[in-house]
């Protein structure tokens, strides 16, 4: 990149002495779909080391993005400017035992948040399924788990710092600064960088975990009761068959016990035997709702409960890199939704030449939060969520199925999960979020030269009429290899 002769040679020193991979170093997200090449890719480790940064790329016109595990399934962390690797601020600042928070810097990974919380004999209230993100990469999109009575993890903030585009710092609270509290909760690192965040916890909790087999039409009968049957509510339907599993998990004082893992069954067949077969099944699609039928049989129809540490109970393993895609609906909307999706697959499955799909179709519920982009905002909602894989990290078809199910969460009022890759634009969030001028209009002020500003706030959070050059001009790279036929 020219702008390094550009710079001078006091700024680019400091830049270099935060450089944690050389010169050409390749971002690619998790699930390897896509990637980015960062001029610079650096690891600060101080407030003051980033109000820096922010004040180089000012002055030079370039671009900053923060990143965490890069687990989002979009290009929302991809700039070919200056890329900020947070792991080395992952330090514990504060614990209040009364309160029951615990006040972080923003690197921290979640699965460290949890042996931290551990050790203080504290708890997150729900957790996703995956633990691999930072807090600020969670929090910055609304990750979420599921429970009726449960908020996302923006919910559970209390207090933030954020370092704004002119490298300003402020302090944010319910009670400070609250406007900017409500946006940055999840500002989708278009705000500034975030640096401090003090979750609000719970005393350390055991789950006793139920998972039983049923029938989806089941599901779609008694959807209400069966959301709000436990504190924690999860829901796999297997597409092509009548299948279903919910799973529930309450607090409990009953004492540990493990589940019936089993390594032939689970690993074996259920991890590598499935991606070859999902291998195989690029070229022979019509297997696919055989393998949904195979693998409920021989792993899902059965009941099993385990009680284990709270988030050892909410993750699981999500096998192997995928293309997927989640919207929250109202929950009022939830079963229309998924009958007029499970429709479409039907007839999918009706056509010789139709798309097949894998399984699981993932429904989960998170209750109405107001935090001003959180796809909860406002209202309770039913999160549904589906998944294409990748085995091998091979493209496979989804992007006939994504305009379906997207069209389909569109009609039942709903918003995308802000960290996958999703065709809500605009004009279409600012009328489907009732904030969203007002989280526009806190951007313009806290970041008036677009530092923070690659393609996916571009195409996003910007108004056409500042789609021209900006400053991070992010030179986005899809390694979705599939061919435009599929």
């Amino acid at each position: 990149m020219s702008v390094a002769n550009e710079m001078s040679s006091a700024d680019l020193a400091f830049l270099e002495s935060l450089r944690c991979k050389p010169h050409g170093h390749k971002f690619t997200n998790w699930a390897g779909t896509f990637s980015s090449h960062p001029a610079f890719y650096l690891a600060p480790d101080t407030e003051r080391s980033i109000i820096e940064i922010i004040c180089i790329a000012n002055r030079y016109r370039l671009g900053v993005k923060a990143i965490g595990s890069g687990h989002s399934p979009s290009d929302l962390a991809c700039t070919d400017a200056i890329m900020l690797n947070m792991d080395r601020m992952d330090r514990v600042l504060a614990h209040d035992p009364y309160a029951c928070t615990l006040t972080v810097e923003s690197g921290i990974r979640l699965h460290a948040l949890h042996q931290k919380l551990e050790d203080r004999k504290m708890a997150l209230s729900s957790v996703g399924s995956i633990s691999d993100q930072s807090v600020a990469g969670a929090m910055a999109t609304a990750t979420h788990g599921t429970g009726i009575e449960y908020a996302d993890i923006s919910g559970y903030v209390t207090h933030l710092v954020i370092i704004d585009g002119l490298g300003r710092r402020h302090e944010c609270s319910a009670e400070t600064n609250s406007d900017l509290f409500d946006a940055a909760r999840c500002g989708l690192g278009a705000l500034g960088i975030i640096t401090q965040v003090t979750i609000q916890c719970e005393p350390a909790f055991l789950l006793h975990a139920v998972q039983e087999p049923t029938s989806m039409d089941r599901v779609l009968d008694d959807f209400l009761p069966i959301a709000a049957s436990a504190e924690h509510v999860r829901v796999w339907w297997f597409p092509h068959t009548d299948h279903a599993v919910v799973w529930k998990a309450n607090r409990t004082a009953l004492p540990k016990q493990s589940p019936p893992d089993s390594f032939l069954r689970d690993r074996l067949y259920g991890f590598h035997i499935y991606q070859m077969q999902l291998y195989k099944a690029r070229l022979i699609p019509s297997d696919i709702p055989r393998l949904a039928e195979a693998h409920f049989s021989r792993r899902f129809d059965r009941r099993i409960e385990w009680v284990d540490s709270s988030y050892r109970v909410f993750n699981f393993d999500c096998l192997f890199p995928q293309y997927v895609n989640e919207w929250a609906v109202p929950l009022d909307e939830a079963v229309g939704a998924l009958r007029e999706l499970r429709a479409w697959i039907d007839s999918q499955s009706r056509d010789p030449r139709g798309v097949r799909v894998h399984f699981p179709v993932e429904i989960r519920f998170v209750r109405a939060s107001s935090v001003w982009l959180s796809p909860a905002y406002g209202q309770s909602v039913c999160y549904i969520g589906v998944i294409m894989y990748r085995p091998y990290r091979q493209p496979v078809p989804y992007k006939k199925y994504w305009r379906a199910y997207e069209d389909t969460m569109r009609t039942h009022g709903g918003r995308p999960h802000w960290a996958k890759a999703h065709r809500m634009f605009y004009f279409e969030l600012q009328k489907t979020y009732p904030r969203f001028d007002d989280f526009v209009s806190i951007r313009n002020k806290c970041d008036p030269n677009g530092v923070f500003v690659n393609d996916y706030i571009c195409r996003h959070i910007l108004p056409p009429s500042d789609h021209a050059p900006v400053a991070d001009a992010c030179a986005l790279r899809s390694l979705a290899l599939d061919p435009p036929s599929l």
